[in-house]
């Protein structure tokens, strides 16, 4: 788990301030299911706090009271109703089922090991309500790009964002990858002109190649309904960089 990166919620926010592609599918699936909508890793709810306000009851968890707390600041800026809970996606128990469950931008990837993956997907099983529909998206690994993350320290301009408190942030990232344990261990770091280096986290991320995917769901309960490569609806190949997952119950 990556607990510290998610510790610094209006920052995140700033470095990655959703809506887009990913938004429009997670609430076209939960117009698409209806009824009840649980989000597993919602973060500051850029996806959940849209589909509450489309009208279907909603819950949120996440293991960051940080992030769980911006969440409900927003949520009630907007007059967005979602029932906020801390929780961890490994092994959770909230009594009710859903009609549609998911984890977006790449939170699955936090769970390292084999074991805390089936466990996680387990607990999905459990609050699926009968029909219900599990949906997901990871990045598919590409070998090329993991055996170029030789430790060294580079920008990542595409994340460079204006702080009204500090002005310009610019992100560097230094990454290693582990195959042995298929994860990507990297230092984030935040700059300013003024203040080089004013945050300095872990985070490291898993990889999920596409044949083990299904194993891993079978393992937890699930079935790989459909797998699309992009978020218009494009059927997976392999060579798309995104692998985007329909589960339901096994």
């Amino acid at each position: 788990m990556s607990e510290p990166f998610y510790s610094h919620a209006k920052l995140y926010d700033l470095m990655f301030p959703g809506g887009g592609p990913s938004t429009d599918f997670y609430r076209a699936e939960a117009d698409r299911h209806g009824g009840s909508v649980l989000e597993i890793g919602c973060g500051t709810g850029h996806k959940l706090i849209p589909i509450a306000s489309d009208g279907h009851p909603c819950v949120g968890l996440d293991l960051s009271p940080d992030m769980l707390a911006e969440a409900r600041r927003k949520a009630d800026e907007r007059g967005a109703a979602v029932e906020w809970l801390q929780g961890d996606m490994r092994d959770f128990d909230l009594g009710r089922t859903f009609d549609f469950v998911f984890v977006a931008g790449n939170s699955l990837l936090h769970l390292h090991d084999a074991q805390d993956l089936v466990s996680c997907f387990r607990s999905v099983r459990r609050h699926l309500a009968p029909g219900g529909r599990f949906a997901f998206d990871v990045f598919n690994p590409d070998p090329r790009l993991l055996a170029e993350a030789d430790g060294v320290r580079r920008p990542r301009e595409s994340l460079s964002f204006t702080d009204p408190d500090r002005g310009v942030v610019r992100v560097d990232v230094a990454e290693t990858y582990d195959a042995a344990a298929q994860v990507t261990r990297g230092t984030w770091h935040l700059s300013t002109d003024a203040e080089p280096d004013f945050i300095v986290l872990p985070l490291e991320i898993r990889s999920i190649f596409p044949q083990e995917l299904p194993l891993l769901l079978s393992l937890g309960g699930l079935r790989l309904v459909d797998r699309l490569g992009d978020w218009s609806g494009r059927a997976f190949t392999g060579a798309e960089p995104l692998q985007l997952c329909i589960c339901g119950p096994a």
